[in-house]
């Protein structure tokens, strides 16, 4: 289906998280490279040397040094990154922070599963999100950079 794999970068500091999704993407991937990274400012520095912004960040909103709020404003602040589709994956209830996240233009807003079947499912449909062309027309798509 694609001649090169897809791109995913997932900002989490949980390794136990971490460990869990690499397994539940492999479970339903079979060609992707998931690049993790532990906090905002790692995600950063990850988005602005890429050459290609990923096809999708997955992004925790609970993470020391930079949370995940703060670099979502960051990301949409930057011109060269503002069109980058992210997922929120979170386990905050708050509905304020939903909101919020979803007027800064994210792809969706998750709650992380209790079970690693549940994870498996979300994880599917993730994909099949990504797969579909999902772009807000006054941002330019993922895997472009603006010049």
């Amino acid at each position: 289906m694609f001649e090169t794999p897809l791109a995913i970068v997932v900002a989490e500091d949980d390794p136990d998280d971490r460990f869990l999704l690499q397994q539940a993407f492999r479970a339903v991937v079979a060609h992707a490279e998931i690049e993790f990274v532990e906090n905002g400012l790692d995600l950063l520095k990850t988005l602005r040397r890429a050459s290609l912004l990923p096809d999708l960040v997955i992004l925790d909103l609970n993470m020391p040094l930079m949370d995940g709020r703060q670099a979502l404003r960051e990301i949409r602040s930057d011109p060269l990154l503002s069109g980058q589709r992210i997922i929120v994956l979170t386990t905050s209830f708050a509905k304020e922070e939903e909101i919020a996240c979803r007027a800064q233009g994210v792809v969706d807003y998750l709650r992380k599963p209790s079970s690693f079947t549940e994870l498996v499912d979300l994880v599917g449909a993730v994909m099949r999100l990504v797969l579909r062309p999902v772009f807000a027309p006054d941002r330019p798509a993922a895997g472009r950079r603006s010049q």
